[in-house]
């Protein structure tokens, strides 16, 4: 297998939620010992309940925060400790689509002038030459042209992540970070964005890392699927072994609460008991023995490694031969 574009090894990353100056420390275990490739021209997502650490991966991943301790690798360098002036060569090249898309954009600011700023930033162009080069990417995601003189607010929420997505392809990127980015749109506006973002990911040769919470968004658009569960990475498989196949009792919970159009189909839900453990201090042992139906004392005192149980399929489950 090639060298992947994006390599992230051991990863953690911990928050203070308390400053007082006499008050004990305490910390958010947002992302906890997160490993994963994603190979140049994949679609990488990463699935789980909110909270659960998937943005702060994909802000490690793009050097907005810097991980407490392990490694992101891009594009066969390691990132993790680079300033900010080392870093400004490599933003073109690590864009990002958010998932609110008008949140996104400054509202006093003419559209053209928003997909044109990365523009003026990382290249030479002349006021003129942006200007085509917006106007071309407008057309690309199915806007017009003229749309570029009118401000967000004249806009739908799915024009709008098409803007979103024009400015994150002016720079030629390597890779896209999209973070939900459908999630604040109506489902049938949501396959016309997730469809836009595959005609472009041919075109353009982009590789994804995809972040949502719907698992029936992220059939329609992965090649691999990372499932996080309270920061970290519980099982990693291809989309169709995932879905047939699911190994961890925590995928198996998420995939069957998906729902399925059809109302003749009785479907077995599995319901986890419990509330989700606190990010300031998670379980010993297993972190989801607290909610799994099948927990043992092993899952209590041991913290599972991942084991292979298929062609690029790991689980980290003491028990994953046998679920």
């Amino acid at each position: 297998m090639s060298k992947p574009l994006v390599s992230v090894k051991h990863a953690v990353k911990t928050f203070q939620v308390n400053k007082g100056m006499f008050s004990e420390k305490k910390y958010v275990h947002a992302v906890n010992d997160v490993s994963f490739d994603i190979q140049a021209g994949e679609t990488f997502s990463l699935v789980g309940e909110s909270g659960c650490g998937k943005s702060t991966t994909g802000r490690l991943i793009n050097h907005i925060l810097v991980p407490d301790s392990g490694e992101v690798w891009f594009d066969g360098t390691d990132i993790s400790k680079y300033n900010e002036k080392q870093m400004r060569p490599l933003r073109k090249d690590i864009q990002m689509i958010f998932q609110d898309p008008y949140g996104a954009l400054n509202p006093r600011i003419k559209i053209q002038d928003q997909i044109a700023e990365p523009l003026l930033i990382h290249t030479n162009m002349s006021a003129g030459e942006r200007l085509k080069k917006v106007h071309e990417l407008l057309g690309v995601v199915g806007l017009n042209p003229m749309h570029g003189e009118r401000y967000p607010h004249e806009f739908s929420g799915g024009q709008l992540q098409r803007v979103g997505i024009a400015r994150a392809l002016t720079v030629n990127p390597k890779l896209i970070i999209a973070d939900e980015p459908v999630s604040a749109l109506d489902v049938s506006i949501q396959a016309q964005v997730l469809n836009l973002m595959q005609d472009l990911q041919e075109e353009y040769n982009l590789t994804y890392l995809f972040i949502s919470h719907d698992l029936s968004v992220v059939e329609m658009i992965s090649d691999r699927i990372g499932v996080m569960y309270l920061g970290t990475i519980v099982e990693t498989a291809p989309k169709a072994e995932l879905y047939q196949n699911p190994r961890h009792p925590y995928t198996q919970a998420l995939l069957s609460a998906v729902p399925i159009p059809d109302p003749t189909h009785e479907k077995n839900r599995i319901t986890l008991k419990g509330d989700l453990p606190s990010p300031v201090n998670p379980p010993k042992g297993c972190l989801f023995h607290t909610r799994c139906p099948h927990c043992t004392d092993k899952c209590k005192a041991e913290r599972p490694e991942f084991r292979t149980v298929g062609k690029d399929h790991v689980v980290k489950c003491h028990y994953a031969e046998k679920f």
